[in-house]
C-alpha cells in the first residue's frame, strides 16, 4: 500500500486512489456530528450559489457552512460542531459549503474514492482503508481555505498513515502544540460566537464515531454517506 500526504487544493487536484480529504477543524467533524443528529446525508459544494440552487430544487434541505468561518448569510447553520450537538436533523438532507473541505471534495476528481478525515472517527478511517486495502491511499490536508497547511490536518494524515503502519501517534502532544498553534484561533473569545471554545475539543475527540463518511457519486449531485465499521 503506498500512502501519500498531499496539501490543499493543489494537492486534491493530484490525489489519487482510496483519497482522504481530511479538514479538522472544522467541516469534516461537524459532519460526524451533523450525522450524529439523525441526517440522512450530506450533499457537500464548493460554492455557496450551488447550495442555493439545490435549495430551490429541495426546498426542505438544511444549509450548513462558512466563509471566513463564519456562517453564510441566508444559511441555518454555521461550521459548528457545538452548535449542532443538541439538533434534531432526523431524516434530513444537509446542503454543506465550507472554506475548505468541501472544496477538496470537489476537486479530487482523479480519485478512485473518497472518503472524509477527522480524529473524531480517525479508527474508522484506518479500519476502512485497512478492510478496502487500496494499491494508493492519498491522505490531502486542506488547511486554511484551500491555501495555507495547518497543523490539525496534517496531523491527522500523519495519525492515519502511522496507524496504517501500525505505529503509535502522541495525540495528546499534538493536542498540546494545537491549543497554542494553528488550534488558537478556535479558542480565541472574539471568535466565540461562530467558533465556540468547544469546538476545540469536540474536533479532537478520538474515536467519538464509528463510521465513515465517503462520497456517493449521483447524476445530478453527489453526497456524502455514512457508512458504519
Amino acid at each position: 500500500m503506498e500512502i501519500q500526504i498531499l496539501q490543499l487544493t493543489e494537492g486534491a487536484k493530484l490525489a489519487k486512489g482510496l483519497t482522504v480529504v481530511i479538514d479538522v477543524f472544522r467541516a469534516f467533524s461537524t459532519a460526524c456530528y451533523v450525522f450524529a443528529a439523525g441526517a440522512d446525508k450530506i450533499i457537500p459544494v464548493e460554492h455557496v450559489e450551488e447550495a442555493f440552487e439545490i435549495k430551490k430544487m429541495i426546498p426542505d434541505v438544511i444549509m450548513l457552512g462558512e466563509r471566513f468561518e463564519r456562517k453564510v448569510p441566508g444559511f441555518d447553520f454555521g461550521n459548528s460542531p457545538t452548535h449542532i450537538l443538541n439538533q434534531d436533523f432526523n431524516g434530513k438532507t444537509i446542503v454543506m459549503t465550507t472554506s475548505s473541505g468541501t472544496k477538496g471534495i470537489a476537486n479530487a476528481k482523479l480519485a478512485d474514492e473518497i472518503i472524509t478525515g477527522s480524529f473524531v472517527n480517525a479508527g474508522a478511517i484506518i479500519g476502512y482503508i485497512r478492510q478496502k486495502n487500496p494499491a494508493v491511499v492519498s491522505l490531502v490536508c486542506m488547511g486554511y481555505e484551500g491555501r495555507y497547511p495547518t497543523q490539525e490536518d496534517t496531523f491527522l494524515a500523519e495519525y492515519v498513515r502511522n496507524g496504517l503502519m501500525n505505529v503509535t501517534s502522541d495525540l495528546d502532544e499534538m493536542r498540546r502544540i494545537l491549543s497554542t498553534g494553528d488550534g488558537a484561533r478556535l479558542l480565541d473569545p472574539a471568535n466565540h460566537e461562530w467558533s465556540p471554545s468547544s469546538d476545540f475539543d469536540l474536533c479532537l475527540e478520538q474515536d467519538r464515531f464509528n463510521y465513515v463518511l465517503k462520497i456517493d457519486k449521483g447524476e445530478e449531485y453527489n453526497t456524502l454517506i455514512k457508512i458504519e465499521l
